[in-house]
């Protein structure tokens, strides 16, 4: 929040002067602990050496290093440069995390369903000799707190958030997104009762941007605790020249139920205008954040009347936000009774937040203010991994001490889920651990039973590792357990009778070979140093005989790399199993052509879907279904079914076409199945989804695409369409391009799908290919290809630039409201008019290159010309994308924009007394206080140790 621009300096100046009082706070010496004090507090100071926490003299809180808080980063000092006198001493040491992409801090002995005060310090003091302040982003849990973004060495910035804490436990995360490495100089947190602040709940925290107490006639007199029992910090704004300062020495009670329960010292205190005929009138501005373009306000501010009014005194105002009633009626300050007015759903959509409090009609005296906060509110709707497996994946990384990227949520976000596990993502229920690979991890000691608490899990690899002991009998109680490898430890015992009646019943595919001391049956062990004799493996090498036609040479299909020439699937997995057809009715009519990628049974597709568990989609083929090979590998496996109106020839065709082509642009397939009456193919899995839901906004991430990411994604596609057209021979014509066919991947990588249509056509020619039926998807079909029945590559370049068209607008191919309008007629009628803004897609708020995105729409309405002959090819669609990013990229890290606390002018800092007798410069918010009166920039947080 921020006060109108002062024509002076000084105000701000007389803050810095006053605050920079040094005290050094230490007395006695604790045990460092882990968990919260007598009164729930816990305070750590990031980066201290030892193990001895440290005790504040005034106000008796303690301060403990944070070794037992996290097992990751190293202590860091700040440079000497740095060190002055004022500096707090919790300021002259940090923690970073330059290996890890995620890095967290485990605040535990809560009290679930609880709402806590949590802050988060950073002081850069240029500790890395570096001189380049780092940018990062901080999650509370698996939610977005805000991005970190520090502008100076000399100033340190300070996050609070509200939140509620769903379990016993929170974790506060810091990110690396490739702009520096993070670090922290100090974490605390603070309960609140379940009735304060009804603003921040089980979907939406509170993120504070200031929190000031008017009416102090010092500037150092900051309140916390123990005057505040919460230890929020009300700073003080003192200028006598603007206005009047009212006090009282009387306590000020809180009414009944009070929300926000604001201190009586706090209360005290309050400001009139000098000049009773003016207004009180503050304002913020909006900070959009890159992940919230558009983000909402809470606004709380405090009322007490300190004056015993005469009889014919009334003190009565109207409180506007600009220009309309922030309270319905006029109001009126109890006599040393606390009160407050408030919004309770945030306030979004607007640049300002004009706050005006002025006296009615009827009032003989001027408004009042005693003190006010505003929030910005932060989503917390993103779902943790369910706990029972995250107390079992926890245990199991304490016992063994892995050392990979275990840190912070096991599955949530999906870009930095743990190295080694596989999860599943429901929408209705929270994620789910369906996959450990813990091979080769040197794992030591014997099976541990929190293995048996990952109810979900599908696949654990356990193998080359030294672990010893008997396998525990418990794991057979996995119901969803297919696989279960051990081999290469150093395991005793017998195989118990619970997992060999699992094998027998083929449920199981258990791996023990080169155990040396492990019992294969009841009586007598046997040296296993091959593969186990009961390893059941889900597909055996089964050799078919080709059927070859003659003319298999004029047609045969394959696809070549653009620059590594031509490919061919020379290397085939173990258990591939040939299959040879004839297709008919298309350019492969006259060919036979085998699969060189693996055959499945229906039976192994039972296993590796778990009996069809799990259900990602739905096509014109069939369901498709989640999978999991032996190897952990998640997979997709489309089944057809009965009712499908794809048949067997179009599933001849895309099994082939997969089997042949290979780009990074294409979704790859890992096998077939054709099994009597059943079919199948089994390919990557693609966790993203389809384009077309986070067009639409339901991706599941639940957020919206950034014009880079959608270009990018444009330009992937376009590449994999082109090597279908240029790369393949014969050339392939896709058909049936459309946002739901194109996947993407964990990085939000494009991968085109659905081959089942696809057609090959004589480069010769180079015109079309013949067929008879039309195929598409309504709002995709070349016009052109609609009347001559006649495909050709520009009828994939007419479907890209509708797709085209989706990304830039954010809108269906076919329009419904008011009536059924086509996107390209749509958005050729607003661009003829010049209205770019009228046609991009509002959620991106503006945050892309104008010159980028009238390239694409050019693109896009080139693409879509009713002439094929006036469409560009696809190489050029890719060459002209290619330009679309790079101008997006030229505008300097896609629009960077200042959130949180961070100051505008790294060359304006200002002082902040902590009131535990240590002082720091500390940066001004970039959204602060400003008011109408001159009354210089107010700080919204303190600094020091008394921030902890």
């Amino acid at each position: 929040m921020e006060q109108s621009t002062p024509t002076t300096m000084e105000p701000a100046r007389s803050w810095l002067l006053l605050l920079c009082l040094a005290a050094v706070a230490t007395a006695g010496v604790l045990q460092a602990r882990a968990q919260p004090d007598s009164i729930g507090f816990i305070s750590v100071d990031c980066g201290f050496p030892g193990t001895a926490s440290y005790v504040d003299d005034t106000t008796k809180l303690s301060y403990a290093p944070d070794a037992a808080f996290t097992d990751a980063g190293s202590n860091q000092n700040i440079s000497a440069v740095y060190i002055t006198p004022k500096l707090g001493k919790r300021y002259l040491n940090m923690r970073s995390f330059p290996d890890s992409s995620r890095s967290c801090y485990t605040l535990r002995s809560l009290e679930a369903g609880l709402k806590y005060i949590l802050r988060a310090t950073f002081m850069y003091g240029n500790y890395d000799g570096l001189s380049r302040p780092p940018i990062f982003d901080l999650y509370v849990g698996v939610n977005f707190w805000s991005m970190v973004n520090i502008t100076s060495a000399d100033s340190p910035v300070i996050l609070e958030a509200i939140v509620l804490v769903p379990d016993d436990f929170v974790q506060v995360c810091l990110v690396n997104t490739g702009s520096g490495t993070p670090f922290i100089s100090g974490l605390d947190l603070r309960p609140l009762k379940s009735s304060l602040y009804p603003q921040a709940n089980a979907t939406q925290g509170l993120v504070l941007l200031g929190r000031i107490n008017f009416g102090p006639t010092d500037d150092t007199d900051i309140v916390r605790y123990p005057d505040d029992p919460h230890d929020r910090f009300w700073f003080p704004w003192v200028d006598a020249n603007s206005w009047n300062s009212l006090s009282t020495t009387l306590r000020v009670q809180n009414i009944d139920n009070d929300l926000f329960e604001a201190p009586s010292k706090v209360m005290q205190t309050a400001i009139t205008p000098r000049n009773a005929s003016k207004n009180i009138e503050f304002r913020w501005d909006s900070e959009p954040q890159p992940k919230d373009p558009t983000p909402g306000y809470i606004g709380i501010m405090h009322f007490s009347e300190l004056q015993l009014l005469s009889g014919n005194a009334v003190r009565q105002f109207y409180i506007n936000l600009n220009g309309k009633p922030w309270y319905p009626k006029a109001f009126t300050p109890e006599y040393l009774y606390s009160d407050a007015t408030y919004n309770s759903n945030p306030y979004r959509g607007l640049a300002r937040y004009n706050i005006s409090i002025n006296a009615t009609a009827n009032s003989t005296l001027p408004p009042i203010i005693n003190a006010v906060e505003v929030f910005s509110v932060i989503s917390t709707t993103n779902v943790a991994t369910d706990s029972q497996d995250v107390s079992a994946i926890t245990a199991i990384k304490q016992k063994y001490h892995v050392q990979k990227n275990w840190m912070g949520d096991p599955c949530v976000p999906k870009t930095l889920a743990w190295d080694g596990l596989t999860c599943s993502y429901a929408i209705s229920s929270p994620p789910r651990i369906t996959a450990v690979n813990l091979s080769f991890s040197g794992l030591n000691g014997d099976i541990s039973t929190s293995f048996t608490n990952l109810k979900a899990v599908q696949y654990l690899d356990l193998s080359h590792n030294n672990l010893t002991g008997s396998i525990p009998d418990s794991l057979s109680q996995l119901s969803s357990l297919t696989v279960l490898d051990l081999t290469g430890n150093q395991l005793n015992g017998s195989i118990p009778s619970g997992l060999l009646k699992r094998i027998q019943d083929g449920s199981l595919n258990l791996r023990y070979g080169n155990n040396p001391n492990l019992c294969t049956n009841g009586n007598s062990c046997q040296t296993t140093k091959a593969k186990s004799k009961l390893a059941i493996y889900i597909a055996v090498p089964v050799v078919l005989v080709a059927v070859i036609v003659s003319v298999v040479v004029l047609l045969l299909c394959f696809c070549r790399g653009k620059k590594q020439g031509s490919m061919t699937n020379a290397v085939k997995p173990q258990n591939e199993t040939p299959m040879s057809y004839v297709p008919t009715g298309d350019a492969y009519a006259q060919s036979s052509l085998q699969l060189e990628n693996r055959r499945f049974t229906y039976r192994e597709l039972e296993m590796i879907t778990n009996n069809f568990q799990r259900v990602l989609g739905r096509g014109g083929f069939g369901l498709v279904y989640d999978g999991f090979l032996e190897d952990g590998t998640q997979v997709a496996v489309k089944l057809r079914s009965e009712t499908s109106n794809q048949g067997v020839k179009e599933f001849l065709a895309e099994a082939q076409i997969l089997a042949r082509i290979h780009h990074k642009n294409l979704v790859s397939m890992i096998g077939y199945c054709k099994d009597g009456e059943y079919m199948a193919l089994v390919y990557e899995y693609m966790p993203e989804g389809t384009l077309q839901e986070h067009i639409s906004g339901n991706g599941l991430n639940g957020g919206f695409l950034s014009w880079r990411q959608r270009l990018r994604i444009a330009l992937e596609s376009a590449q994999g369409l082109e090597y279908l057209h240029k790369g393949c021979n014969p050339p392939l014509i896709h058909r049936d391009v459309k946002a739901t066919n194109i996947l993407l991947n964990a990085k939000l990588e494009a991968k085109i799908a659905d081959f089942g249509l696809t057609k090959a056509f004589n480069r010769d020619n180079d015109t079309h290919v013949s067929t008879n039926t039309l195929v598409g998807t309504l709002g995709y079909v070349d016009p052109e290809y609609h009347a001559t029945m006649q495909p050709t590559t520009k009828s994939d370049v007419y479907s890209f630039g509708v797709v085209l068209l989706e990304l830039i607008t954010g809108r269906p191919a076919i329009l419904r409201d008011p009536e059924p309008t086509s996107i390209i007629q749509w958005a050729r009628q607003r661009l003829a008019r010049g209205n770019m803004e009228g046609v991009v897609d509002p959620r991106m708020r503006g945050d892309h290159d104008v010159n980028s995105v009238w390239k694409a729409a050019d693109i896009a309405l080139k693409c879509t010309a009713q002439a094929s002959a006036q469409r560009p090819t696809m190489t050029d669609v890719v060459a002209q994308l290619q330009e679309c990013l790079e101008l997006e990229e030229s505008r300097g890290g896609g629009g960077a924009m200042k959130v949180g606390f961070y100051t505008s002018s790294s060359s304006d800092p200002y002082s902040g007394n902590n009131a535990d007798g240590q002082s720091t410069d500390v940066s001004q918010g970039s959204t602060t206080f400003e008011m109408e009166h001159n009354f210089g920039r107010v700080p919204t947080m303190p600094t020091g140790p008394a921030a902890r």
